[in-house]
């Protein structure tokens, strides 16, 4: 075997199927081999089995075998497995029957020593195969995205690194453990954006965040508003001390106004006039951002320095990075960038903002993307999410595509939400949370903020992305406690909660309430959640349970324990009735307990 390189047998599973487990114990880059070798004791102790079973002479066969033990006598084999061979023919040609010796030879400490001793060199090899390991959190997290400005702001005056700092322990007490910040670079002025994306922007205005550079700096500087560096690393400690990491948006545009505009006008699009083309999505225009041209003819110096922007936050102690709109940006660059920042720094994670045709989602996530938001919004009938979820949890998708669940973002309301009121926020978040390892949720949501900009839009009225949003945390109806409790489940049930490909949708007779269940790997801990997808009535219906699936015997009762309501059952059997009222609770996640 290669130096460095560890053997783990694979076990027979049936129809030339094997299996096998491998565990990294650290992050980062690793990779395996499947090999397969001649089974020649195998094929001996068979033959010699079916011979003696048919009374024929095995004295030359047995014979063989203990020739065969004595040929894996050899250079590179473990001095403890040379005693054990010579053991091993000594008992093949001992004068005891047949039988007996058939014995010592199946024991399984004896096959174990002819397949560890046989010859590796006759060995066929497929691989190596790359693996990249990711530390924990890229497989189970809750994220919390926050506007800095808008914290402890006044009319006209931005909140700041220090302002936002006091609002972590609530962060913290709702469960999340990672604070998402938009950009927190200074503002262009230069066709800022006003309230509401207006292109009148008033005095006060302080403009769209991903207009990205002014005089003051660009992608390594922080918003003279929000304080210093020296600041931002303080809001660092205060998060960590809260028990939160700090995520940072990664965007790869600029302002008119942003230093590399003069300094470097080969990195951007000109258009026939020799002006500066901005960013476009026909018919929508954004005059206040550039977009970079990554095949100008200064590619190398404009990659190195996007890279050296990300090296920055890295070196004040960011290990995370929402990356804005990574698909309309060359696929190759990620290639190059995410590599390039594991081989130095394994432990930074990467999540793609990627609304975009799924084989283009799932490609980021192939090139290194560690997550990846999802069409979830989007989803919300029984028959849509019944699909998403198998797609994600049960197609060979689940093997390089991490979902994040995101419920709302700054540019996504959804209809479900604007309609259905605090109802409609409150399943919506025990969907994500308990169905998919990693969920998102914008601030502002545990309020119900659900006020369109017009009808038909998905935008909020007076949106945080153009004006700053000081908000009255402390309202009776916030939904922080429920929040709270939905994180406290999932940490409990982590390893349930963590296994996407253990999800398994049930049968529920009603269109409008979905099944689904969730398990540790050993089914030690499974999770049932049963939820009424309509936020304005009542619904009733019977379960049909999958009981194999969820390790629960037919015959007997068990108990069904309410995690979010308190009430334990007895339920017996797959069919089990469920009735959930949207204005009290809507939704059981429920713990099976196995008598």
């Amino acid at each position: 075997m290669p130096r460095g390189w560890r053997e783990v047998s694979l076990d027979p599973q049936g129809n030339d199927r094997y299996a096998g487990w491998i565990t990294p114990t650290q992050v980062g880059d690793w990779a395996f081999a499947v090999g397969g070798v001649p089974d020649d004791y195998g094929a001996w102790l068979r033959d010699l089995r079916i011979r003696i079973e048919a009374g024929q002479d095995t004295s030359l066969d047995l014979e063989e075998g203990a020739i065969m033990a004595e040929r894996r006598h050899r250079e590179g084999v473990a001095a403890a497995d040379q005693r054990a061979l010579v053991m091993l023919a000594g008992q093949l040609r001992a004068g005891a029957a047949p039988s007996a010796r058939l014995h010592q030879a199946e024991r399984p400490q004896a096959v174990a020593l002819m397949r560890r001793t046989a010859d590796r060199s006759r060995a066929t090899i497929a691989g190596p195969f790359p693996v990249w390991v990711d530390r924990e959190r890229a497989g189970f997290s809750a994220w919390y995205e926050m506007f800095p400005r808008s914290e402890g702001s006044r009319p006209s005056r931005s909140g700041t690194f220090r302002t936002a700092s006091q609002r972590l322990p609530a962060i913290a007490a709702m469960g999340f453990d990672v604070v998402y910040l938009p950009p927190i670079h200074p503002i262009g002025r230069t066709h800022r954006k006003g309230r509401n994306n207006s292109l009148e922007c008033g005095p006060d205005d302080p403009g769209s965040p991903w207009a990205i550079g002014a005089t003051e700096g660009g992608h390594t500087a922080v918003h003279p508003d929000l304080g210093t560096i020296d600041d931002f690393e303080l809001f660092l400690s205060e998060a960590r001390s809260a028990g939160l990491e700090v995520a940072l948006d990664y965007a790869l545009q600029t302002s008119a106004d942003h230093p590399w505009v003069r300094e470097h006008p080969a990195w951007f699009r000109h258009r026939a006039d020799g002006s500066v083309r901005y960013a476009e999505n026909p018919p929508k225009r954004y005059q206040d951002i550039y977009p970079f041209d990554f095949d100008t003819d200064d590619r190398d110096a404009l990659w190195a320095a996007l890279r050296e922007v990300m090296l920055f936050w890295i070196a004040r102690g960011v290990r995370l990075f929402r990356v804005d709109n990574p698909h309309t940006k060359p696929l190759r660059f990620w290639e190059w960038l995410i590599r390039d920042i594991h081989a130095r720094h394994p432990d930074v994670l990467f999540l793609a903002e990627a609304f975009t045709r799924p084989a283009v989602m799932q490609r980021l996530a192939k090139l290194g993307f560690t997550q990846s938001y999802t069409y979830f919004t989007w989803r919300n009938s029984k028959w849509e999410l019944s699909e998403y979820l198998h797609e994600l949890s049960q197609t060979e998708e689940a093997d390089w595509f991490r979902p994040n669940f995101w419920v709302n973002t700054p540019d996504i309301l959804h209809a479900t939400l604007q309609r259905g009121g605090l109802p409609a926020f409150r399943l919506r978040a025990v969907l994500a949370a308990i169905t998919c390892p990693s969920w998102g949720m914008y601030s502002g949501y545990e309020l119900g903020e659900n006020i369109p900009l017009r009808e038909g839009s998905e935008e909020y009225l007076d949106s945080e992305k153009y004006q700053l949003r000081p908000r009255k945390w402390d309202q009776p109806q916030s939904l922080a406690p429920f929040i709270a409790k939905l994180n406290a489940i999932r940490n409990k049930h982590r390893e349930a909660i963590a296994q996407l490909s253990t999800l398994r949708l049930h049968h529920v007779d009603n269109e409008e309430m979905l099944c689904v269940s969730r398990a540790a790997p050993d089914r030690d801990d499974v999770l049932l959640l049963v939820l009424n997808l309509d936020p304005h009535a009542t619904r009733e219906a019977t379960t049909w349970l999958d009981l194999a699936a969820l390790g629960i015997p037919a015959e007997r009762p068990f108990e069904a324990h309410d995690e979010l309501g308190g009430a334990t059952y007895t339920w017996q059997g797959p069919r089990n009735y469920v009735r959930l009222d949207p204005a009290v609770a809507p939704a059981h996640v429920l713990h099976l307990r196995r008598p």
